[in-house]
């Protein structure tokens, strides 16, 4: 029988999610296990598999429109069902799945609601849009733009989801015709729009305020100095977990100088003839895999059941992306070569900036890596990302005065690393031993190539 696709819950915690490009159209066959739809969560973007055979008898959901979770964004015919079967059995069996918008010609009625409007899980109301509640002031702007070439209503056609993040890029999406139907201006246009400045986006908020022009006048005056940038879900998300990290998670912190010359010399003599160019970071996280090898006790996360210890090494990655930060998860470590996780990490990085991780990149491994010594920090302690127990701390690698084994002053290039472990997994001597590993094996490099 027919089948309601609803939006998945593909990130934990999370309420909502968008499409990003549907990968079939109505009247499309798809088989269980094909990629059907590209969903975009807080932190990656997501394909969604078909879990039946069938055909597209409907999609209620144009890209870039964000949409709850649970909520209906396709219909799908069975087998031997026909288009106007399965939408009838998908209405009759979910109410909010009818009716379907970018169905058949023949079965979409002129009256369709509007691709932008929220459709309600099933066993929910759906949302009225006739009894409209009083209108706000907010959207007065929107209902006066200019319609986009290709569109004769008035209306500016791009999803809610769009509209907020062109508000945060000071972009202007007056007049602009995007590439989805109907020139909707969808998510992945904003690539190919110039930003401008954030008042600029926005002309008609003062006029709003014009009754009490000489109050807000003042208020301005005094509010000069700052600018509220909305919070993206990328945003919300670093700040729950890393709440919840520090609130949860007992942390404590240990710290080594790792004299690293030979390194530095050995990554020299390697880069010569290499194809793939070897970072320092790429030894960093060889070292860590094979501590984790030497002391496997702290190769573990804390569950609520179990404390649970991993036969592999997976190792996250903390990658700076605009407007926050992802983790990817480099896996099987131990086993890889130098040249091996330095394609991986530069792919995972290129991706994970262009917004193209899958989310099952970000889940998984049991400690990380914060590497900050490109900006000149000599020295950090970085946040827990939950369920890790752990995460190393790389600061910048500096010449420094050292006392060497016969007593005598030297100069020597030195990489202070701290430690953040998870009390409830690693105790002190443990994550000192596995401290003590790291370091050893960060100071004597040939020992990671054998």
């Amino acid at each position: 029988m027919a089948a309601v696709i609803r939006m998945p819950a593909l990130a934990a915690g999370a309420t909502e999610a968008a499409v990003q490009t549907w990968l079939v159209a109505v009247g499309d066959r798809v088989e269980v296990g094909q990629a059907i739809v590209e969903i975009e969560t807080e932190k990656a973007v997501v394909e969604y598999e078909a879990e039946q055979d069938g055909v597209v008898a409907g999609i209620l959901v144009d890209a870039g429109v964000a949409t709850a979770v649970g909520a209906p964004i396709a219909v799908l015919a069975a087998e031997g069902e026909s288009v106007a079967e399965a939408v009838a059995a998908a209405s009759a069996s979910s109410p909010a799945a009818a009716p379907v918008a970018g169905a058949v010609p023949e079965l979409a009625p002129s009256a369709a609601p509007e691709p932008e409007t929220a459709l309600e899980p099933a066993g929910e109301p759906v949302t009225d849009p006739s009894p409209a509640p009083a209108p706000s002031p907010a959207p007065a702007p929107e209902a006066s733009a200019p319609a986009p070439a290709g569109g004769g209503t008035g209306r500016l056609f791009a999803s809610p989801l769009v509209r907020k993040l062109a508000r945060e890029k000071g972009i202007d999406l007056t007049g602009r015709k995007g590439s989805g139907p109907n020139g909707r201006i969808v998510r992945r246009d904003l690539d190919d729009l110039p930003a401008g400045s954030a008042e600029a986006s926005a002309p008609a908020a003062p006029a709003t305020a014009a009754p009490a022009a000489p109050a807000m006048k003042a208020q301005s005056e005094a509010a000069a100095a700052f600018t509220d940038i909305s919070h993206t879900g990328m945003r919300r998300a670093i700040a729950r977990r890393l709440t919840e990290s520090t609130t949860t998670v007992p942390h404590f912190f240990l710290s080594a100088d790792c004299v690293v010359d030979e390194v530095l010399e050995l990554r020299a003599r390697i880069n010569e003839r290499a194809d793939v160019k070897i970072s320092v970071n790429d030894f960093v996280l060889k070292a860590v895999a094979a501590a984790m090898v030497a002391v496997p006790d702290a190769n573990a996360i804390w569950t609520s059941e179990a404390t649970r210890r991993f036969a592999g090494v997976d190792i996250g990655v903390a990658v700076s992306v605009p407007g926050g930060l992802v983790t990817p998860v480099l896996r099987g470590v131990e086993g890889l070569s130098l040249s091996g996780i330095s394609r991986t990490v530069r792919d995972l990085a290129e991706r994970a900036r262009a917004g193209g991780l899958k989310q099952a990149e970000l889940e998984g491994g049991s400690f990380a890596v914060s590497n900050l010594g490109m900006y000149g920090t000599t020295r950090f302690s970085a946040i827990i990302n939950p369920p890790h127990a752990g995460i190393l701390a790389v600061g910048a690698a500096q010449k420094r005065p050292v006392v060497g084994e016969d007593g005598a002053l030297t100069v020597a290039t030195v990489l202070t690393v701290t430690l953040s472990a998870d009390h409830r997994v690693l105790d002190g001597a443990l994550a000192a031993q596995w401290l003590a590993e790291f370091t050893d094996r960060i100071q004597h490099p040939l020992s990671l190539l054998v």
